[in-house]
C-alpha cells in the first residue's frame, strides 16, 4: 500500500495503432488485461520489487537501516526479470549438457538445435516470416547498429562510402554512425523534415542524386521507433515510403530501425515485409529483463548489403588460407559462407547460454503476460494516469510542479504516439529547477528507481530543454559531463528526469511516486524567515496575495534573496541550508520515509519547522 493512498482501479480506453501491431490481437476489456492480476505476478515473480535490501553505501553514509517495497520506474533502461524465468533456465541448464555450437558432438548439435528454434520463435514473435527475414544476435542494440554501420561503409567504401541521414531523437548509438558516413550525414530536426525530404527524393538536397556504375552507392537512414527520452513514437510507415520512391538512377537508400525503446512495451509487427524497416536493431532485456542479449533484423532483400563486409570472425567463413596464393591476391585468402546472413554475421562462438535463456523468457513472458499487445495496453492505462496527475500539480501560488517534455505530436493514451515513459524537470514555487541529481537521490532514499540526466539522448535533450549547439558546447566547458552533478548552467536545466513504467507496473507504483511529489508541492505561500541559499527566489507578501488576479505574463513574477548559503533543500516544506552537496545530501536522510510510510510533506514539516 502506498504513503496514505487507496488502490483505484482504470478503466481508461487506449487507442492502438496497428503499426504497433495493435489490432492483429484481441482487445482487453479487462481492467487489467493479463491471465493474473498485476498484484499476483509481482508477488510471485518479482519478490525484488516487493522488499529490497538497503544499499550497503548507503547504510554506512546514512544508518539506513528499514527495508521497504521498491517502487521501480527505470523500465525503459532494463524491465526486472521474473523469477521463473531463473527457475526455468536454471532447469533448463541442469538438464541438458549444452556444447560449443561450432563443433558436432551431440552437447554442440543440441546447441545449434537450440539456437535455431530460437531465432525462428524470435521471427515469429516479432510476426517477421523467415522467408523474408533472417536474425542475427548480437550482444545489443549499439551492437546491432554497429554491424550495420560496418557493413554499410565497407560496400560502399569504393564509392568514398555512404551517405547517412538520422532523426533528432536519436539515440546517441545512431547519432555516432555519422563519424563513418565518408559522403557526410545530416541531422533532420524533426518529422516533417523528414517528410519533406521524403517528398522530394531527387536528393538534390544531400547532393548523392545519381547511382553509381557498379550500383554500390548507397544512403542510409535511421531513426528510432520511440524517443528513448520522452517516449514519442514514431511513424514506422517511413522504411515503406522509402523503398516506394526508389526508381532507376536513383541511388539505393536503406532504413534502419532503432526499436529498443518500443519493443520493450509495445508489438513490433513486420508482417508486411515490402513496408518493413531494412534493419531492426533491439535488445531482449528490455523486453524480458533477462539475457542481455541483442538482435538485427534483416529484410533478405536488403541482405547483400550486409554481405560486402571485409571483416570475418570465426564461424563466418568456409575456409581461410594465410601467406599468399597465386592470383588471389597478396595478403592471404578466405571463402565467407553463404547459406544465410546469420552464419555470415555472427563472429565467433554464439552467445549460447544466453539464447537459450531468450527461448526460456519467451514462453515465461507469454505464460505472465498473454501478448506484447496487453502489455500495451496496461501500460497505456498507466502511463495517461501518471501523466494527469503530474500535469496537474501546482504549487499554492499557482506556478506548476513539473514542466513535462512532451512532443507536440504524441498524445498521452494514444499507443501509435506515446510510450509509457515521461521526461520532465521540477520547480519550486518561485520558478526555480528543482536539480536533477538532488531529486534522484531523494527518490533513491525513499527506495523509489527513476533515471535522470541526459539519457543519451543528444538532440532530445537539446530541443527539449531550448539549448542551442553552441550553448551545449559551453557547458561542457563549464564542466559538463555525461553523469556528473551540475544540473543547471545559466538558469537551464542541463538534464531531465525520466519515469518510466513497464509490463509488471501497478497502479500503486504511481500512487507512491504521487505521493513522493508532494514533497516539492508548497502548500501555501508561507516563506521562511530565514534565505533558503544562494539566489533563491522567494515571493513577497504582496505578490502572494495578488497572485490568482494577475493576467499570465506578471503571474509567476519573483524577487531575488541573496544568501551566502549555495545549497538549498529542494522540499517544499524545508528551510534547511548548507554549505556542500555533501551536507545537503546528508540532511536528505530525514526526508526518508520509513516502512510505515508516513505522509512525507507533514513529516518533513514536522522536522524542519519543529
Amino acid at each position: 500500500m502506498s504513503i496514505g493512498a487507496k488502490p483505484f482501479m482504470m478503466k481508461l480506453v487506449c487507442s492502438v495503432n496497428r503499426h504497433h501491431g495493435g489490432e492483429n490481437q484481441s482487445k482487453m476489456s479487462d481492467a487489467c488485461p493479463y491471465p493474473r492480476s498485476v498484484h499476483q505476478i509481482r508477488k510471485k515473480e518479482y519478490p525484488l520489487l516487493n522488499s529490497k535490501p538497503p544499499n550497503p553505501k548507503l547504510v554506512i553514509a546514512l544508518r539506513i537501516l528499514t527495508v521497504i517495497e521498491t517502487t521501480y520506474l527505470d523500465h525503459a533502461g532494463t524491465t526486472p526479470y521474473p523469477k521463473s524465468l531463473l527457475k526455468d533456465f536454471e532447469k533448463e541448464m541442469n538438464t541438458h549438457l549444452f556444447g560449443n555450437p561450432h563443433s558436432h558432438s551431440p552437447s554442440s548439435m543440441l546447441s545449434t538445435d537450440q539456437i535455431e528454434s530460437t531465432r525462428i520463435q524470435t521471427l515469429k514473435f516479432f510476426h517477421a516470416d523467415p522467408k523474408h527475414f533472417d536474425l542475427i544476435f548480437v550482444a545489443n542494440a549499439t551492437a546491432a547498429i554497429k554491424l550495420v554501420m560496418d557493413c554499410v561503409a565497407d560496400y560502399s567504401r569504393e564509392e568514398g562510402g555512404f551517405w547517412y541521414g538520422y532523426h533528432a531523437d536519436a539515440h546517441t548509438s545512431l547519432v555516432g554512425v555519422r563519424e563513418v558516413a565518408g559522403r557526410g550525414s545530416r541531422c533532420f530536426a524533426s518529422d516533417e523534415e523528414v517528410e519533406r525530404w521524403l517528398s522530394d527524393r531527387d536528393t538534390s538536397r544531400h547532393g548523392t542524386s545519381q547511382l553509381s556504375e557498379d550500383g554500390k552507392s548507397v544512403d542510409l537512414f535511421a531513426y528510432p521507433a520511440q524517443s528513448n527520452m520522452n517516449g514519442r513514437r514514431l511513424p514506422l510507415s517511413w522504411p515503406g515510403r522509402i523503398r516506394s520512391s526508389a526508381g532507376p538512377g536513383r541511388r539505393e537508400i536503406y532504413s534502419l530501425l532503432d526499436a529498443a525503446a518500443l519493443v520493450a512495451t509495445a508489438p513490433l509487427d513486420l508482417g508486411d515485409h515490402q513496408n518493413a524497416p531494412d534493419f531492426t536493431a533491439l535488445s531482449f532485456y528490455k523486453i524480458f529483463g533477462f539475457p542481455d542479449l541483442g538482435a538485427l533484423i534483416v529484410r533478405k532483400d536488403a541482405g547483400h548489403v550486409l554481405s560486402g563486409r571485409r571483416y570475418f570472425g570465426g564461424g563466418t567463413v568456409d575456409m581461410v588460407i594465410n601467406g599468399q596464393v597465386g592470383g588471389l591476391g597478396k595478403g592471404g585468402w578466405y571463402a565467407k559462407k553463404t547459406t544465410s546472413l546469420h552464419e555470415m554475421l555472427e563472429d565467433g562462438t554464439p552467445a549460447f547460454h544466453s539464447i537459450i535463456a531468450l527461448k526460456v523468457a519467451l514462453g515465461v513472458h507469454t505464460k505472465l503476460f498473454g501478448s506484447m499487445t496487453n502489455v500495451s495496453s496496461h501500460t497505456c492505462d498507466l502511463r495517461k494516469t501518471l501523466y494527469d496527475q503530474l500535469s496537474k500539480l501546482t504549487h499554492a501560488n499557482g506556478v506548476p510542479v513539473c514542466q513535462i517534455y512532451q512532443s507536440p505530436d504524441s498524445r498521452y493514451g494514444d499507443s501509435s504516439t506515446q510510450g509509457p515513459t515521461i521526461a520532465f524537470n521540477v520547480r519550486n514555487s518561485q520558478g526555480d529547477w528543482v536539480g536533477k541529481s538532488d531529486f534522484e537521490t531523494l527518490a533513491v532514499l525513499n527506495n523509489i528507481q527513476i533515471r535522470t540526466g541526459g539519457l543519451c539522448n543528444p538532440g532530445g535533450i537539446a530541443s527539449s530543454l531550448d539549448i542551442s549547439p553552441a550553448q551545449m558546447l559551453e557547458n561542457f566547458k563549464e564542466g559538463l559531463r555525461c553523469g556528473n552533478e551540475i544540473d543547471e548552467i545559466n538558469g537551464k536545466p542541463t538534464g531531465v528526469v525520466r519515469v518510466s513504467l513497464g509490463a509488471m507496473s501497478s497502479a500503486n507504483d504511481i500512487a507512491t511516486f504521487m505521493d513522493f511529489m508532494q514533497m516539492f508541492v508548497e502548500k501555501t505561500t508561507y516563506t521562511s524567515p530565514e534565505p533558503r541559499g544562494a539566489g533563491y527566489r522567494r515571493v513577497s507578501e504582496e505578490f502572494a496575495i495578488q497572485d490568482k488576479n494577475q493576467p499570465l505574463e506578471y503571474k509567476y513574477d519573483v524577487q531575488f534573496v541573496e544568501s551566502p548559503v549555495s545549497f538549498s533543500c529542494p522540499v517544499a516544506a524545508c528551510t534547511g541550508a548548507f554549505e556542500s552537496r555533501d551536507e545537503l545530501w546528508r540532511h536528505f536522510h530525514t526526508h526518508k520515509v520509513g516502512k510505515r510510510r508516513r505522509d512525507l510533506c507533514s513529516r518533513a514539516r514536522k522536522q524542519c519547522f519543529g
